[in-house]
């Protein structure tokens, strides 16, 4: 039985354990699952894992009987996965095998954590800085967290990376407006709301379309544009082998954007869906993008609510086991070289 990187102290994941991991990917997200699969094996099974613990958790916000009981029972969850002692559960194991390897920062997936318990408040959002808030815990987290497992640290890049989960959970939002809507939630930014003429509870009590709140999801989704558009260089910059899949990603989570705006902004009374043909050409359409080359990651604006996270990577010391790996070490000796040659590039020019 062929073992992964053995965590402190507990019995080693083993493929059985990654390949339930890869099963709960398959199974609740087709649009990531499809974009994972341009990802290299070094870097998808790690990211599996990492998905099925926070799968795991968010059901736990979403779906359990007594939801704040069963995000508790999830951080203590986290809590023995950081010490090395995760519950005996394949996810547990291969994400405490995976947080140990890599040396994930804890405050990414305690951010994560805070964005959930967020829902369970029922939080809503007065203006987009707020909304912005939000998504850097529920998405940026994981943009920074992919990175390190790419073996990316530098801030510009992970800056980049948390700009692409935010771009995604922007475009999420506007898809699902109206599921929310009947589930009791509303993130549009309530200021927003207001400037179209729409009072958000009143809405809430009886969520309809109307032309003006497609007016306040297509704002939405401008800037989700803008987040997809600043992330584009740091996606040029991560490992050659990596692109494709963040790519792809990358595409096929805009083009859920392109949906909404096809149906002029309506997503109360239907779900945006890529169809299977137009997912196809994108995925094509990505591995294409990523032949682009490395790009040049600085000099970007830096988004606030997002900055605390680039920051917990940076904080982070990189154990000695974590750099003596042959393949983080050549992920990160890619990086320094590449990142030594865009500053040279850019000296000359």
């Amino acid at each position: 039985m062929q073992q992964f990187w053995p965590s402190r102290g507990t019995r080693p994941a083993t493929a059985e354990d990654f390949a339930a991991c890869r099963g709960m990917l398959r199974n609740a997200s087709r649009t990531f699952h499809a974009a994972s699969l341009l990802l290299p094996s070094r870097v998808r099974q790690p990211a599996s894992a990492l998905y099925a613990f926070c799968r795991l958790a968010d059901d736990a916000a979403d779906l359990a009987g007594d939801a704040h009981a069963a995000l508790d029972r999830m951080r203590r969850r986290l809590e023995r996965a950081y010490a090395g002692r995760p519950l005996d559960h394949p996810v547990d194991r291969s994400f405490a095998d995976v947080v140990d390897r890599f040396a994930i920062p804890r405050a990414l997936p305690e951010a994560l954590f805070e964005g959930f318990e967020w829902d369970l408040a029922g939080r809503r959002y007065a203006d987009l800085g707020e909304l912005n808030a939000y998504a850097a815990r529920v998405a940026g987290t994981v943009g920074a967290m992919m990175a390190v497992l790419m073996g990316v640290r530098d801030g510009d890049v992970v800056a980049r990376a948390c700009d692409l989960g935010m771009a995604m959970q922007l475009s999420n939002i506007a898809r699902d407006v109206g599921e929310d809507a009947r589930a009791g939630r509303l993130y549009l930014p309530l200021e927003w709301l207001r400037d179209a003429g729409i009072d958000p509870d009143a809405w809430l009590a009886c969520p309809v379309f109307s032309p003006p709140l497609g007016t306040v999801v297509g704002r939405l989704l401008v800037v989700a544009d803008e987040f997809y558009r600043q992330a584009d260089p740091g996606i040029a910059c991560l490992p050659p082998a990596c692109r494709p899949g963040i790519q792809a990603a990358r595409h096929l989570y805009a083009e859920i954007g392109r949906e909404v705006e096809r149906a002029g902004g309506d997503s109360v009374s239907r779900r945006a869906v890529v169809p299977a043909r137009r997912k196809a050409l994108l995925l094509a359409r990505a591995s294409a993008a990523a032949l682009a080359g490395a790009g040049e990651g600085g000099g970007l604006r830096s988004v606030e609510e997002s900055r605390f996270l680039v920051e917990a990577v940076a904080a982070t010391t990189v154990p000695e086991a974590v750099r003596d790996d042959p393949v983080v070490w050549l992920l990160l000796l890619f990086e320094r070289l590449e990142r030594g040659q865009r500053v040279a590039l850019k000296r000359q020019g």
